[in-house]
């Protein structure tokens, strides 16, 4: 055999097979270790604590810098479970779904459920608030062609008056509506609406939310700057519309035929 012939002897097609087999097999164990970054420690249901993390499966934490100068790690594996919602299982076994103890809509429950974000602003990448209402981000206007839904009547589920859109809040980063300011009837105290949770009429003049009845709006949680709001404001205002798809009427918790 002359020298360096090794194609003589081995079978260079099937060892390029075993190290892609190999090379495949540590890609996936990478990416299936990388994916538990977020939402890992598991939490111990019984016990209401982390479980011990697994040293293989969970990968060591790793340092990621924010764009406002904070670091975080993930995972964080000596962090505690917030343990927000007031609820309580409908069945002993373990993985039961959990049922609201006072309604739902504030007890952080199944679609109302929320984290805990940071009590913080979102900023523009030029440091400005990100989103703040018209009367602040006075270089934007609405659209002459579309509704303009500033002091429309907001209705709700029930087709009853819950306030008037006194403004709307803008997102300086993506250009579009992101709530609407009712200010409520009788007591004038304003509220953000999510743009997504709502419906504006052309031609009826009203702006509709069908996930909550009139009176529930007066329960929305309200922001600590009347022209801001924060990550931490955002999440549970979200969860307060998101749990009335479901909790504002009981009727919404039966099952459909």
């Amino acid at each position: 055999m002359p020298r360096g012939e090794l194609t003589g002897y081995i079978d260079v097609a099937q060892i390029i097979l075993y190290a892609f087999w190999i090379f495949f097999a540590g890609l996936v164990f990478y990416l299936r270790r990388e994916d538990r970054r977020e939402g890992y420690p598991l939490e111990n249901e019984a016990a209401g604590r982390l479980k011990r993390p697994d040293p293989i499966l969970i990968p060591t934490p790793k340092q990621f810098l924010l764009s406002d100068g904070k670091v975080k790690n993930a995972p964080q594996t000596d962090m505690q479970p917030a343990r927000n919602y007031k609820g309580h299982k409908r069945e002993i076994w373990p993985g039961a779904p959990m049922e609201p103890d006072n309604g739902g809509l504030n007890d952080m429950i199944g679609p109302g459920a929320y984290v805990d974000r940071d009590d913080a602003h979102d900023h523009t990448w030029d440091g400005a608030k990100r989103i703040v209402p018209l009367r602040v981000a006075d270089h934007f206007m609405v659209h002459e062609d579309g509704p303009n839904p500033i002091g429309m009547p907001v209705v709700g589920a029930d087709r009853k008056v819950a306030g008037t859109v006194a403004d709307l809040w803008i997102d300086r980063g993506e250009s579009l509506v992101r709530y609407y300011e009712v200010e409520l009837a009788g007591s004038g105290r304003r509220v953000l609406m999510p743009h997504a949770f709502c419906t504006t009429g052309r031609f009826s003049r009203t702006v509709k939310s069908e996930a909550l009845l009139a009176h529930q709006f007066a329960d929305i949680p309200g922001t600590k700057d009347p022209d801001s709001v924060t990550l931490y404001e955002e999440e549970r205002i979200m969860a307060y519309f998101g749990g009335g798809t479901l909790y504002a009427t009981p009727e919404r918790q039966e099952a459909y035929l």
